[in-house]
């Protein structure tokens, strides 16, 4: 077999073919490889030379969509590399009001988050990627179990930014084989809204949640975004089928949307629990039940979901482990434990110190009174983020009196002052 590679491609010639080959040589013509032996073409070539010149003569985006489903993406599309004013509008008003709460970052890239082609003049085109996630278990009856823990359904498994990092890379270097173009690759990485090209792209449409909803697989979507300096045809994008339904809106436990397509992030649990560094509200802690990493209810009340698939991804299906560990578990990790827990999963993200902080909150509003004595020994956790929530969550738990003994035991050596008004509660 004599191999010759071209780009990214291989093709092979068998010895035995009538016409044996000689000088080899494959010329790319408008995209069709035409084979030629001394000047002659081959009357005589196998079915896989032919396959492949039949390939070849497919259109661009025909091939693109075929390597984006051989590579393990389930939708792909296409738009033109820039968004409208009046989306890096929102963004900036999103940012001034300052719902963006301590993601620094937001307000640090903003100019360059407005439009891709602000970050990258260069780009042309954006190739929006989608996998679906799509949860086995019904992530609302989770919270009915006040004993355990719930971590939303994005996070039960793999970091889906490694998964489709990966994979994301092979399809741009494929497309950078085919047309020679520049290509860079993003996976909620860089200043880009992925959301908004993904709307304009045709994967779904942004709901009254913010985020992307697909009629073919409701709200559960990962992106990712190739951005190119080829130009490929856009697809034509989603229309909001939203209608008059509000159910996303009203199930918020937190109130974080302060109208349809607005979010605030300061109430949203899923940013209190993982982008927040500091003391949690009191107000949202109730709120919070038992989720200790992130919140799925405005995206798994949405009635697009009766349409959604259960991900193919074994990286990303729900570890048995992590599906519904108990608190009285959770609890008792030491910091070694926790990382070895939660290996590969986005919740090693909000760090231990954080962790804990969640879990104790979630076993303040557990109203399991044999938890209390798991919580006593972080009254002298070095953190004070820590030490103030065994405080808030024995005040839940204790009655009245035992919380004045404890607080009459441990007050007096503390000097914080968040921990302090915790204590100072009854």
């Amino acid at each position: 077999m004599i191999v010759v590679k071209c780009g990214l491609e291989k093709v092979g010639f068998s010895r035995r073919s009538p016409a044996c080959l000689r000088e080899t040589k494959v010329a790319l013509f408008l995209g069709v490889v035409a084979i030629r032996t001394s000047g002659r073409p081959v009357a005589d070539v196998t079915s896989h030379q032919i396959d492949y010149k039949r390939s070849m003569a497919k259109p661009l985006k025909d091939r693109l969509n075929a390597r984006a489903r051989k590579d393990g993406f389930d939708r792909i599309a296409v738009c033109k590399a820039s968004l409208d004013g009046v989306t890096g509008a929102r963004l900036k008003d999103f940012v001034a009001m300052g719902r963006h709460g301590d993601m620094a970052w937001m307000q640090d890239t903003l100019e360059r988050r407005m439009s891709p082609d602000a970050m990258w003049p260069n780009a042309r085109t954006a190739i929006v990627v989608a996998l679906n996630y799509g949860p086995e278990l019904d992530p609302l009856k989770r919270l009915e179990d006040r004993s355990a823990g719930v971590v939303s359904v994005y996070a039960l498994n793999r970091d889906y930014h490694e998964i489709i990092k990966g994979r994301l890379k092979q399809l741009a270097g494929w497309l950078a084989g085919q047309t020679g173009a520049e290509v860079k690759v993003f996976v909620d990485t860089a200043p880009l809204m992925e959301k908004p090209l993904a709307h304009q792209a045709g994967l779904g449409w942004q709901g009254k949640h913010t985020n992307l909803v697909s009629r073919e697989f409701g709200s559960w979507l990962f992106l990712g975004v190739i951005l190119t300096t080829a130009q490929i045809e856009a697809d034509l994008p989603e229309t909001d089928h939203c209608g008059q339904c509000r159910a996303c809106l009203d199930i918020c436990p937190t109130d974080a949307f302060p109208a349809p397509y607005q979010l605030d992030a300061r109430r949203c649990i899923s940013y209190l629990t993982i982008e927040h560094k500091g003391h949690i509200p009191e107000e949202f802690r109730k709120p919070m039940g038992n989720r200790i990493f992130g919140c799925d209810d405005c995206l798994a009340v949405c009635p697009w979901n009766k349409f959604a698939k259960t991900s193919r991804e074994a990286k990303l299906m729900a570890r048995q482990d992590l599906a519904g560990p108990t608190l009285h578990d959770l609890i008792a990790l030491e910091e070694a434990e926790f990382r070895k827990l939660f290996a590969g999963s986005p919740v090693r993200r909000a760090g231990y110190l954080r962790f804990l902080r969640n879990v104790l909150i979630a076993i303040g509003n557990s109203g399991d009174i044999g938890l209390s004595d798991c919580i006593r020994k972080y009254l002298l956790h070095p953190s004070p983020l820590v030490r103030a929530m065994a405080v808030w969550a024995l005040h839940e738990l204790l009655p009245r009196r035992l919380f004045e003994d404890t607080r009459d035991a441990h007050m007096a050596s503390e000097h914080d002052q968040d921990v302090l008004k915790e204590w100072q509660r009854a």
